[in-house]
């Protein structure tokens, strides 16, 4: 079975986030989704909207995200919006929240956890999804990535807390870990079941904090920046990452690994792997050396 493709560079640009999804070579068609993460108030570390513009642009393409779970300023569909206006996203396409209307639910196929994931209403909208992942540490996850986004992320506020609970929304944050880690997985699943082809992933390495753009309080990162990375397979994408984090030479990674490491972060890729989301086995395509070969 051949490895999956995911593609890298250095270069951390608005530019270089068109550079790289047109590399894919896939070409998302009808109404398009754009999932990222709009960020808690108070973050400073989440990506902005001119950073994001260009490629929502060239896709042509309507910002989504779902409410969240627990206190905040992104909780309820009218502070959402608020926080949208506030960090300038509904100045560069549209925007959409999904669960404003309520939910769907999605079958899980033989899911290690669950058998229904509930996800925003309007995810029915949409032909077609770009994710847009930040790549950073996170509270329980460990980390987050194309997993964490597509699941959680898409999840309707409902369907966080039952994520979470494992099948418990009560249990929110007292469910077993690894249960918890492996629901992720499974409502992963069900978002690459329903777009099937027609969902491509870029993870930006940049700004990796301990701490995920959900924090209002967050740590400043400890690790330099690392590049761009894309892939149709999310499973193959955030393995990538995490071993760019093993491979560098930054001292400042040592505290990022310990929040990945202590909430045992990669168990949600071994999960979704073994559901057949995607593969861990990838080759990693240097997209810099590739550009200077071809110049020569």
């Amino acid at each position: 079975m051949a490895k999956s493709k995911v593609y890298f560079t250095r270069e951390i640009t608005p530019e270089a986030l068109v550079k790289m999804y047109n590399v894919l070579n896939v070409s998302l068609s009808g109404n398009i989704a754009v999932k990222l993460h709009s960020g808690e108030v108070g973050n400073q570390n989440f990506l902005r909207p001119s950073f994001m513009k260009p490629v929502v642009e060239h896709v042509n393409g309507t910002i989504v995200e779902c409410n969240t779970a627990y206190e905040g300023k992104r909780n309820t569909t009218k502070e959402h919006w608020e926080t949208m206006k506030l960090h300038g996203w509904t100045d560069i396409t549209n925007v959409d929240i999904m669960d404003e209307d309520g939910e769907v639910a999605l079958s899980v196929d033989n899911g290690l956890q669950l058998d229904v994931n509930y996800v925003g209403d309007h995810i029915r909208k949409y032909d077609s999804m770009l994710v847009l992942s930040h790549f950073k540490g996170h509270p329980m996850g460990g980390f987050g990535g194309a997993l964490k986004n597509i699941s959680i992320g898409i999840a309707s506020s409902h369907g966080k807390a039952y994520i979470h609970g494992v099948r418990v929304p009560e249990n929110i944050w007292t469910a077993d870990h690894d249960a918890f880690l492996e629901s992720m997985a499974d409502a992963s699943q069900t978002i690459m079941n329903y777009f099937k082809e027609n969902i491509v992933f870029i993870n930006v390495m940049c700004n990796m904090s301990v701490d995920c753009d959900c924090c209002a309080v967050a740590e400043d990162p400890a690790i330099a920046d690392i590049g761009i990375l894309c892939s149709t397979d999310p499973v193959a994408l955030d393995q990538a990452c995490l071993d760019l984090v093993y491979a560098c030479d930054d001292p400042g990674k040592e505290h990022l690994l310990e929040r990945i490491e202590s909430r045992n972060g990669v168990h949600i890729i071994e999960a979704a792997e073994k559901i057949g989301v995607g593969s861990r086995e990838y080759e990693l395509i240097d997209v810099d050396k590739t550009t200077e070969n071809n110049k020569i």
